[in-house]
């Protein structure tokens, strides 16, 4: 999922190609899921003929201020991203990035396109895309300044970058907290923009365990950890999020590779893996020892011999077998339903079979765990009725109008697929 660093990279582009300039055309398609509290035709009515001032961000939201309300506000929840027509490099994967330097061979509108702005300097367009419909487009229509004030975004803590955290309001949440210091900071109702890579850097770099509750820090570990929440934050945003240009040291250079001898530090320490909040943290037992108490039951404080083990019933948990973290995941998955079926793939998008009386409740707007329980929940399912039959066609929205269904290979040429990142 791309974090803090990576709404960082948008935003600057955004501003590099977009601001100042106006909006001749825009495309949309129709998308109840992703368009949140909207329409793509209401989007595509507002949008249409502003101009561009500039674009901002809170952790993993981030918004356009136009010229007049209202403007839109985006979370790209798994697999979201905005594609740039004269900017291939702007996508924060390296190998994304070297695939698209011929600009020549790129197609468009990029594949799974919700939405293209057309800019009035020609063949400036960029187009927000979502293979998995996690993302979130809302239209918040108050003045530019009162934005943040006004849900989601007034729901969530500062940006460590953006607004800076004072370090004694820092350690005094920590205080006030029993929970475990990683499920802490993947809290965005805490701090915004912290998610499952960023969380394990600081951690490793703090030399916390993910499982020891916050209020069992000392003074000394609070202060680390404060120190290195900054550090992280601002390190990866200086860079843009390009993870080549990360410093050599940072866990994430090491935490994805697979094989026989499983993920290793350059020394020879073992990376491994264990479950904290329902999230798979990566984190260096060597290192990152509990010194107080921890959510995993019949664990002593200061006692990792078991590390990244849980212990239910007097057994130990089964051994992670596949990294559950969400940036690990292919942007169109196939995951077996009952009875080993798979999911259909329909117009290009994922659909998940559907569970019979099972709901998933949503929490605060803009948390952690609203990103994460309403956009499984919300996932649209669409079944066929008979084989071979009931194919779902999703129109188009352009200036307003209906226009031609690019599912069925009709009007506007959709592009390729992306490939699965690289870490």
């Amino acid at each position: 999922m791309p974090e803090i660093a990576e709404i960082t990279r948008i935003v600057h582009y955004i501003n590099k190609y977009l601001a100042g300039k106006g909006i001749k055309n825009v495309v949309a398609k129709e998308d109840p899921i992703v368009f949140k509290d909207t329409t793509s035709s209401a989007f595509v009515k507002a949008m249409l003929g502003k101009r561009v001032v500039e674009a901002k961000q809170q952790g993993k939201y981030f918004w356009i201020e136009m010229d007049s309300p209202p403007h839109p506000v985006m979370h790209f929840g798994m697999t979201g991203w905005i594609t740039f027509s004269k900017a291939p490099e702007a996508h924060y994967r390296a190998d994304m990035a070297e695939e698209d330097d011929n600009k020549e061979e790129i197609e468009w509108p990029p594949r799974f396109m919700k939405f293209v702005f057309e800019m009035e300097d020609e063949g400036n367009n960029v187009a927000f895309t979502d293979a998995r419909r996690l993302g979130r487009v809302r239209l918040i229509d108050v003045p530019a300044e009162q934005i943040r004030k006004v849900s989601p975004l007034k729901e969530n803590g500062p940006d460590p970058v953006v607004d800076g955290l004072d370090e004694g309001w820092f350690r005094r949440v920590l205080d006030t907290r029993k929970k475990p210091i990683k499920a802490l900071l993947l809290d965005q109702g805490f701090i915004s923009g912290v998610g499952n890579w960023v969380g394990d850097e600081i951690l490793y770099h703090a030399r916390i365990h993910p499982e020891q509750y916050s209020n069992t820090l000392s003074d000394a570990q609070q202060k680390q950890l404060y120190e290195s929440t900054m550090y992280v934050c601002k390190t990866a945003c200086e860079l843009l999020g390009d993870s080549s240009k990360f410093p050599e040291d940072w866990l994430f250079k090491h935490r994805w590779g697979k094989g026989k001898k499983g993920n290793v530090l350059p020394n020879g320490e073992k990376i491994d893996f264990v479950k904290v909040g329902g999230r798979t943290s990566a984190y260096v037992k060597t290192r990152q020892k509990a010194t107080g108490g921890t959510a995993v039951k019949g664990k002593a404080g200061g006692n990792d011999d078991d590390s990244g083990e849980e212990k239910k019933t007097g057994k130990k948990r089964k051994a992670i077998k596949e990294e559950d973290d969400e940036d690990e995941r292919d942007e169109t998955p196939v995951k077996k339903g009952k009875r080993g079926r798979k999911p259909k793939i329909e117009d290009g998008e994922a659909k998940t079979p559907a569970k019979r009386g099972r709901k998933k409740a949503v929490k605060v707007e803009g948390s952690e765990s609203e990103q994460e329980e309403e956009e499984e929940s919300e996932v649209e399912v669409k079944k066929s009725s008979r084989k071979g039959k009931g194919k779902v066609k999703e129109e188009m929205v352009v200036n307003g109008k209906g226009g031609a269904d690019t599912s069925t290979g009709t009007g506007t040429p959709s592009g390729r697929r992306s490939s699965r990142p690289k870490k």
